[in-house]
């Protein structure tokens, strides 16, 4: 099923006054920006909450829908200043909100129902089933990970019938977008909240491939006809750090390849590039033609084409059809009615005069009407009357034209008029109902979670019979794929035992995962630890307990709130909230934290150890090299993704953990014998002699 939008919108990329200008004046159908704070791209130049209601109507006026960004992770101490922000931008009349943080979407839904709510690509949205799960938190449009190819964004359109972005030009993430982590745990820089310091792009090394992370910028323009047809709703410039100049090329390349025409890439290319672009997610080849950084020579390109492209911008684009009626006769002052279809503006002059020589004609009446240069409007058909042998001046046609579309500047411009609820009193989500078996099984949390790659790592890690001896406070967590090669470990663990479900389910995957899951029920299997918001439908719709992982990036209590209300039992929070914030949290239902880990910094699709032909003889287990020297473990996810781990472990079971969270122990490369010191280290709360990071549970990410 098809999107019911005809007509894909172009939606341009604003960071400040100049580069919205760029964005209306070359054509752009909506533009999305930030205000000064609670946005993605923080270091740019965005809007005040003063004059952004004199922004939104210079927009309206020009038929382009304003879309605010409210999409970073918002702690709880941010709650009310995101709320005024909400409220700011509800109020100047945006026409929707584009949203990361599910406690932002909760206030918009309850306080501004009428408000449309767009789940932004940090919600790392990528299957159908993460769709369905965000349609009832009360989204509307969803961008899509840059990730998918292009059968896969037909599945997602064909078997949710939804309104989906996707980005079709712009600079390209390593990781999936809201699965990074690097520049927060490097440099306490996050990109969940707007600050990414951008460390991928620096020289990083694999097996001797230079910038080993840095992929070309993305460029789907080739490919917009295509993606029309499939009924994507939005085209996605990004871009809220670039020049005006690159705005009006990007903007301009997208409406020219819309609209049948040849885009002018070698300009849109030299405007920006890294070394070129690619589309190879889009196409499905991934491989090492993707990888490119910005060298001197994208650089001296870029500057011998701004001032050119500051001509695309120069005067303001007549985009507004109008139909115009005049009337004139000598029983009443002449008027001029202008319409937008819409709206309806009406203009009245002074009596018109007898005709010494030339009486007024149609043919030069809609001469004088049709010169809407400086406005927006464009005269398409002229109604006409007039008694014989009258006249009008021109400047009083002129100055009847003026004041009618200012009229229809002042209704265009109207702020709608939104229902407003009591915070709370809106619609809300219900708890979903769980069909799960009681067989013995507890909806109690465990203190300890331990989670292991391999079942190697699990059965030798204690003990001596070769199996690990649990307490009753402790559960396993392991990967689906390993339960499913094994499924006597269900039987050996019992409640204890919690599936790891896959934390990218590209298209088509989840069917799969589902049957699996349901099958291992009827073995005895009750629990599923989830890490994306699609694999939660997946999990519920198995009948099993859910409970969340880091990755869903928990870090407030409203979202907490709004994970238990789609099912969740717990869940681990952000690897991002520090233990200060954890303390001051009230969750509505058990939270975690992780006490050891090597973290998985970034999930990426286009792994840099791939080669021309392919993973060739890679066992899964590359390793990466930063400037410093540093070694970063990947792992290899069935060929579906990859990880790449922290240099060092992080280890805070001897910090003082808060008192109302269990412990996370999460295993991935360690020997089975280190999985057994480290866990008796953990449980002793001992200072281990490896090196280890606290991670950020010990400052506060910006």
């Amino acid at each position: 099923m098809k999107n019911a939008l005809n007509k894909p919108e172009i939606l341009a990329p604003v960071g400040g006054s100049e580069q919205l200008l760029a964005a209306v004046r070359s054509g752009a159908d909506a533009v999305y920006f930030g205000l000064q704070n609670f946005n993605a791209r923080r270091n740019a130049e965005n809007f005040a909450g003063e004059g952004l209601a004199d922004t939104v109507a210079y927009c309206h006026i020009r038929g382009v829908k304003v879309y605010i960004t409210i999409n970073i992770l918002v702690k709880d101490s941010e709650l009310s200043d995101m709320k005024k922000a909400v409220d700011t931008a509800a109020l100047a009349g945006a026409d929707g909100i584009i949203v990361q943080d599910l406690a932002v979407a909760r206030y918009i839904r309850s306080r501004w129902p009428g408000l449309p709510l767009f789940a932004s690509t940090q919600l790392v949205c990528h299957n159908a089933e993460g769709v369905r799960e965000l349609k009832k938190l009360g989204f509307s449009k969803f961008v899509l990970a840059r990730e998918l190819s292009l059968a896969e964004i037909r599945q997602v359109i064909e078997r949710t019938g939804e309104a989906v972005e996707v980005f079709v030009h712009g600079a390209h993430c390593m990781s999936v977008s809201g699965a990074c982590y690097m520049s927060a745990m490097i440099g306490g820089r996050s990109g969940n909240r707007g600050l990414c310091a951008q460390p991928c792009r620096l020289d990083w090394r694999l097996n001797g491939k230079e910038y080993a992370l840095s992929l070309k910028d993305l460029s789907y323009v080739e490919h917009m006809k295509e993606l029309a047809e499939i009924g994507v709703a939005s085209f996605k410039i990004e871009g809220r750090m670039k020049r005006a100049e690159y705005v009006a090329a990007a903007v301009t390349a997208c409406r020219r390849a819309l609209e049948g025409e040849t885009p002018d890439l070698d300009t849109l290319r030299s405007v920006f590039s890294r070394s070129g672009f690619t589309d190879g997610h889009l196409t499905g080849k991934r491989g090492p033609a993707m990888f490119g950084y910005r060298t001197k020579d994208d650089v001296v390109a870029a500057a011998g084409v701004f001032k050119s492209l500051q001509q695309l911008y120069e005067k303001e684009m007549p985009r507004v059809d109008v139909d115009m009626f005049l009337n004139v006769t000598r029983s009443e002052n002449p008027t001029l009615t202008v319409t937008d279809g819409e709206h309806a503006s009406s203009a009245e002059g002074a009596p018109a005069q007898e005709a010494v020589s030339h009486p007024l004609t149609e043919e030069a009446a809609f001469k004088s009407l049709s010169k809407t240069g400086g406005t927006p409007y464009r005269l398409r058909e002229l109604g006409f009357y007039a008694d014989e042998g009258l006249m009008l001046p021109v400047s009083q046609l002129n100055a009847m034209r003026r004041d009618a579309l200012a009229g229809l500047n002042e209704q265009r411009a109207a702020i709608p008029d939104r229902s407003v609820s009591e915070e709370g009193i809106g619609p809300d989500l219900q708890a979903a109902a769980l069909a799960v078996s009681s067989d013995g099984f507890q909806e109690s949390v465990y203190p300890w979670r331990i989670r292991f790659e391999t079942a190697a790592q699990l059965e030798d890690s204690t003990g001596t019979d070769g199996r690990i001896e649990l307490t009753a406070e402790q559960a396993v967590i392991l990967p689906l794929s390993v339960i499913e090669q094994d499924p006597s470990l269900i039987s050996r663990y019992g409640d204890q035992l919690m599936a790891e479900l896959p934390a990218m389910l590209w298209p088509g995957m989840g069917a799969k995962v589902l049957q699996s899951l349901k099958n291992l029920k009827r073995l005895g299997l009750a629990r599923a630890y989830v890490d994306n918001i699609g694999a939660v439908e997946i999990a519920r719709s198995a009948g099993l307990f859910i409970h969340g992982g880091f990755c869903l990036n928990l870090l407030n209590s409203v979202t907490v709130d709004e994970y238990r209300a789609l099912g969740l039992t717990d869940s681990v929070l952000s690897m991002e909230l520090s233990y200060a914030n954890l303390r001051r949290l009230s969750p509505s239902m058990p939270v975690g934290t992780v006490v050891y880990g090597r973290m998985p910094l970034m999930k990426l699709r286009a792994c840099p150890a791939r080669g021309e032909k392919g993973c060739g003889s890679c066992d899964g287990h590359p390793v990466l090299s930063d400037r410093m020297g540093e070694q970063f473990p990947m792992l290899c996810r069935s060929r579906q993704y990859s990880e790449i781990l922290n240099c060092v472990p992080q280890y805070t079971a001897d910090k003082g953990l808060p008192a109302n969270c269990f412990k996370l122990v999460y295993f991935t490369v360690e020997t089975a014998a280190q999985c057994r010191a480290i866990l008796k280290n953990c449980q002793e709360k001992s200072s281990p002699a490896f090196r280890r990071t606290a991670g950020l549970s010990q400052r506060e990410i910006e």
